[in-house]
C-alpha cells in the first residue's frame, strides 16, 4: 500500500471509529459535512414535545443538539461507540447531562442499554457503512422503538460515494432498496424515502416505522 492509500485507509478508519487527536479532529468535521443530513434526518422525525429520541452514531454531536431542541421536555439518548465522540459530547452538554435530559451509552446499534418500547424517534446518519449485519442492529433498534415509533436512516447515494477515493477502505455502499430490506425483515414498514437535494445522486433518507 503506497502512502496516498495508507492515507486514505486512515482516514476511512477515523470515520467509522474516531480515535485520539486525529479523531477529534474527524468529529469536529463531520459536524460540517454532515448538517444537511443530520438536520433533514430530525425534520423526517417530526418529532414532538416530551418525546424521547435517540442518536445512533452521533459522532461530532450535531444531531444531539437538534434533537435537544426538538424534544422540549423530553429526554435525547446518544449511542456511540467512539469514546472520543463520548468525551467531546460530555464537554458540549454538561448542563443536559446533569439534567438527565441527554444520556450517552457507549455502545453500537446491535447492542443497546435500552428497555424495550421506550424511544419515539431514532435517527442514524453515515453510519451503516461500518455496521457488518444490518439485521442484528435493525432489530436492536426495532425493539426499543414504542409502538408507532419511526427510524430514519441517511445514506449517501451508492454511486456518489464510489466516487470518493476513501470509501474503498471498509465502507459497505448498499444500494437503498437493501436498506429497505432490512428494515421490512426487522419489522419496521418503510413509510417514506426522501432525497436530500437534485439529481439522481441526492442524499437519501428512509423513513421507517412500528
Amino acid at each position: 500500500m503506497g502512502p496516498r492509500d495508507t492515507l486514505l485507509a486512515g482516514f476511512a478508519k477515523q470515520l467509522g471509529h474516531p480515535r485520539g487527536r486525529a479523531g477529534q479532529a474527524v468529529v469536529r468535521l463531520l459536524n460540517n459535512v454532515n448538517r444537511g443530513p443530520v438536520t433533514g434526518a430530525v425534520d423526517a422525525l417530526e418529532i414532538r414535545r416530551g418525546e424521547t429520541a435517540l442518536d445512533l452514531g452521533f459522532g461530532g454531536g450535531l444531531g444531539l443538539d437538534l434533537l435537544l431542541r426538538s424534544t422540549e421536555g423530553g429526554t435525547v439518548h446518544g449511542a456511540e461507540i467512539s469514546e472520543t465522540a463520548l468525551a467531546r459530547a460530555r464537554r458540549a452538554f454538561p448542563k443536559n447531562l446533569a439534567a438527565g435530559r441527554l444520556v450517552l451509552h457507549q455502545a453500537g446499534m446491535a447492542e443497546l442499554p435500552l428497555d424495550t418500547g421506550t424511544i419515539d424517534a431514532a435517527l442514524t446518519v453515515n453510519t451503516v457503512y461500518f455496521v457488518p449485519d444490518l439485521a442484528p442492529a435493525f432489530a436492536e433498534v426495532a425493539r426499543v422503538l414504542t409502538g408507532g415509533g419511526r427510524f430514519v436512516v441517511g445514506i449517501g447515494d451508492p454511486a456518489m460515494m464510489r466516487e470518493m477515493p476513501f470509501t474503498s477502505h471498509g465502507f459497505r455502499l448498499r444500494p437503498p432498496e437493501e436498506i429497505e430490506k432490512a428494515l421490512a425483515d426487522a419489522g419496521l414498514e418503510l413509510r417514506r424515502h426522501d432525497r436530500l437535494g437534485d439529481g439522481p445522486r441526492a442524499f437519501h433518507l428512509l423513513v421507517a416505522g412500528r
